[in-house]
Order: structure tokens, then sequence, then C-alpha cells
């Protein structure tokens, strides 16, 4: 019966620096906003595919969250850091090693790399690699694993 995830929701302190993130930042097709309520959508990837909502709340009740933006291995490989700088934000991975290189989850696999919004969600952009999982190796640069998924 499921399938997929049509939606999701975020709470945000400033809906227009928010809108102005998703839509000019992002790049995210803006398609209805709600003054009264204080809302926003977004289409994400083709339109009525999938949507993003964006609700505007007092601080105390903004709190931080995560999803992914699935992408293809070639744009986080080549694209993603150099987009993410140009729009003055600031790519991380999980690896402890404070650069920006994106890492391979080994147990799925997947390639990502983490940036955050205005309000401190933490976003990603992920796309599952082909090969085996390898949940033993953790998480690795893709480097490493092209190394190990190969034996």
């Amino acid at each position: 019966m499921i399938k997929g995830l049509y939606e999701t929701h975020l709470n945000v302190s400033d809906l227009e620096r928010s809108v102005e993130f998703y839509k000019n930042v992002l790049g995210l097709e803006y398609c209805h906003q709600e003054d009264k309520r204080r809302v926003a959508f977004f289409w994400i990837g083709r339109s009525k595919e999938y949507m993003l909502g964006l609700w505007e709340k007092p601080i105390d009740q903004v709190e931080k969250r995560h999803f992914a933006f699935r992408c293809d291995e070639d744009d986080i490989l080549l694209r993603s850091v150099p987009y993410l700088k140009e729009r003055n934000l600031k790519p991380y991975n999980f690896l402890k090693d404070d650069n920006e290189i994106p890492m391979v989850f080994c147990w799925m696999p997947a390639i990502a790399i983490y940036f955050d919004d205005p309000d401190g969600n933490v976003l990603e952009f992920i796309a599952v690699l082909d090969g085996k999982a390898r949940p033993e190796m953790g998480v690795v640069s893709y480097d490493e694993w092209l190394k190990i998924s190969d034996s």
C-alpha cells in the first residue's frame, strides 16, 4: 500500500527567510503560500511528486529536524560541494575529519553530504550506490568505498 514518502514539514522561525532559502538558494519550486496560516509549500523534484511544507512558529517551537534530498551519484561526487559553497552553505560529513568530502554509509550503501538551513535543520544530499552493503565498514570516504566494494 505505501509507495513512498509524499511530504514532510518543518517549523521555521522566519517564513520569508526560509522561503528565500528553499526557493532562491536551493532552487525548489515554490508552489503555494498562505500568509494567514504562515505556511509555504514547495515541490521537490517534479511538480506534485514530493512536497515540503514550512510552518512559521515562535522560536521556542522550532526544533531542529533532518531530511535528505535524493540526488544522482555524480551530482553528489562532482557538483554538491561547489553547489553548496556557491550558495554560502557549509558542507560537512560524518567522518570527523573536518573536510567537505561526501562520505559513504556502507550499510546502505549510499553517498551523502550534509548542510544546514537557516534554522539549523540538518539537510542532506544522498544517492544510493550500486553494490553490496558492507555494514561492518561503517562510514567511509568514497575512495575507501571504491576499494572495499570491489573486494
